[in-house]
């Protein structure tokens, strides 16, 4: 058997199909068999354009079927010497893989939309917004009865259903399906095809008529079971894609990391909000009970004469000023305990009381500096930012290597034939060096996007630096603010229930009427509410330093319990 080789070029015949079809002519005896094939059009042979693709194929064919024919042997074997130099396609093969300067305008797009995934994904896809940590997913379902949440119960069940937890986890896989994207880039890949095709051609519908020869030929059948093989050997522009996509998988994971924490600082900043209203419900019941004593030694006096009316009407008003109030008080730690549980995933209808009341515990001796030193090594955030910079660099030298040459490999190899058991194996292997020329405008402009987008991501990392420090100084002052109000509104609580109690005894022995013990109930509850304001503001502003220096989530027990 004698394969021929015939490229031809007419002005009517589209060239990239022609370098796509092979015509093998095979001579038993008197009886010649043509086999054509398509390599890749007829696979999508129900296109609508497949028509013209078709009619296209057969002029061909029929070009190359009349110069055989006609006898013109010789030009066919000197035509397959002069091309045995380049490669000839032997049955179905790939479009070599698009990646490096070689893919054209369609991998530019592709690596631009990467790029600006990579940045949004890395910047702020990664960076879920605050509300996000006020959310979760509900764990379970209510169990009717009233349940005991302590402060690590609340936390643990916030890092298991938190809703910032979560969209940071699918940041993070979202980061490493991409690395993984771009790291088959620098892998082999491998394929396989199978195909059947079906002809039959009627060469006079083209003006072909040979004396003795039916112009019917066919039908006949192609049947080719191939494998596929594409490999880059050198794209430094691919290496840096991985590298960024690898860098950008670190920062997610560290984000990750950091997410925790948040949920630490967000789910007990929540306890810590309804154990302060949980006080000060317990502090407006008591002024309630105490309005309610001054009102009745008020109607007794009255009764007996030695009271006028209008301290019965202002002790009247007292006592209901506090119902009010405590009924203020009820609705706030009832919808606080809603936001609690809405936080940790626990079921919104799920009854629960706090087990922890979290009392005043000193913060002392606490160092700026060496805080401070300690937060730039330990938070993951600026961890990330770091990683995030990384991220730029690599993908500034992969813009910068967008010039370079390319080096890759395609091959493929199978059976080709009439039908399966009369087949015969083929194979194809190119090796190619592809340089862009003349893409002066699009390397420059890649080159500066990707370095304004490295200064941006030193810029940011700079000024994450910067906060870190801040957010350790405000933690510290608002520990050393909080410890001196909790101090002094301690001592105003002593005071105003002194008052109070000598307001009363005056009072009740008659020599004076309850104006003063209702301006004394008024500074009671003022002192009592500034305390428990101050004593929330001083273990959140601990629980604060702890996400501060990057250990809230291993250390907060220490924080709040004093150190």
């Amino acid at each position: 058997m004698r394969r021929i080789r015939i490229p031809i070029e007419m002005p009517w015949t589209d060239r990239s199909l022609l370098s796509e079809e092979r015509v093998v002519a095979r001579k038993h005896g008197d009886t010649v068999t043509i086999e054509a094939m398509d390599q890749h059009k007829r696979r999508i042979a129900a296109r609508p354009a497949i028509d013209t693709e078709i009619a296209r194929f057969l002029r061909g064919t029929v070009a190359v079927l009349g110069l055989t024919f006609l006898g013109l042997p010789a030009l066919a074997q000197q035509t397959q010497t002069a091309s045995g130099n380049q490669t000839a396609p032997s049955g179905n093969q790939p479009r070599p893989t698009q990646t490096g300067p070689s893919s054209g305008p369609e991998s530019s797009a592709m690596a631009g939309a990467q790029q600006q995934l990579y940045t949004a994904s890395g910047q702020n896809g990664a960076q879920v917004s605050q509300d996000s940590f006020k959310g979760s997913v509900v764990e379970g379902k209510s169990t009717g009865n009233l349940m005991d949440l302590s402060l690590d119960d609340a936390i643990q069940r916030g890092l298991r259903n938190n809703l910032g937890i979560i969209l940071q986890g699918a940041s993070q896989r979202n980061a490493n399906g991409q690395r993984l994207e771009e790291l088959q880039a620098l892998l082999p890949t491998l394929t396989g095809a199978v195909s059947i095709n079906v002809q039959q051609v009627n060469l006079a519908a083209y003006g072909l008529k040979f004396p003795g020869l039916n112009p019917i030929i066919g039908p006949f059948q192609v049947v080719d079971f191939r494998a596929y093989l594409t490999q880059n050997l050198f794209n430094l522009s691919a290496l840096q894609n991985y590298l960024a996509a690898k860098h950008n998988f670190a920062a997610a994971k560290l984000t990750a990391e950091d997410a925790r924490d948040m949920v630490v600082l967000t789910v007990g900043n929540a306890y810590l909000l309804c154990v302060a209203d949980n006080a000060r419900v317990e502090a407006v019941t008591a002024e309630l009970a105490t309005s309610k004593v001054s009102l009745d030694q008020a109607v007794a006096a009255h009764d007996a004469g030695t009271s006028p009316k209008l301290d019965v009407l202002r002790a009247q008003v007292d006592y209901q000023n506090e119902q009010q109030t405590l009924i203020s008080a009820k609705n706030e730690l009832a919808k606080d305990k809603l936001s609690l549980a809405r936080a940790i995933g626990l079921p919104l209808d799920q009854e629960y009381r706090l087990t922890d009341r979290s009392p005043y515990a000193a913060f002392n001796d606490v160092d700026p500096q060496a805080s401070v030193d300690q937060a730039l090594k330990t938070r993951k955030d600026l961890a990330a930012s770091g990683e995030q910079v990384l991220t730029a660099n690599a993908q500034k030298k992969s813009a910068s290597a967008y010039r370079l040459p390319v080096a890759s490999f395609v091959g493929d190899f199978g059976d080709l034939g009439q039908t399966p058991g009369h087949s015969h194996s083929s194979y194809t292997a190119t090796g190619q060096v592809t340089v862009p020329i003349l893409q002066i405008a699009k390397t420059r402009g890649q080159n500066e996007v990707a370095a304004a987008n490295y200064e941006q991501a030193r810029a940011r990392l700079g000024d994450q630096a910067q906060q870190v420090n801040q957010d350790v100084r405000d933690a510290i002052l608002d520990i050393q603010a909080a410890a001196k109000l909790v101090e002094a509104t301690h001592s105003n609580v002593e005071l105003a229930n002194e008052a109070l109690s000598e307001a009363q005894q005056r009072f009740k022995a008659g020599v004076s009427d309850n104006l003063p013990v209702s301006q004394a109930q008024s500074q009671t509850e003022q002192a009592n509410d500034t305390y428990i304001s101050a004593l929330y503001q001083h273990n959140l502003a601990k629980l604060s330093l702890a996400r501060a220096l990057g250990s809230a989530q291993t250390n907060y027990k220490d924080y709040l319990g004093g150190k």
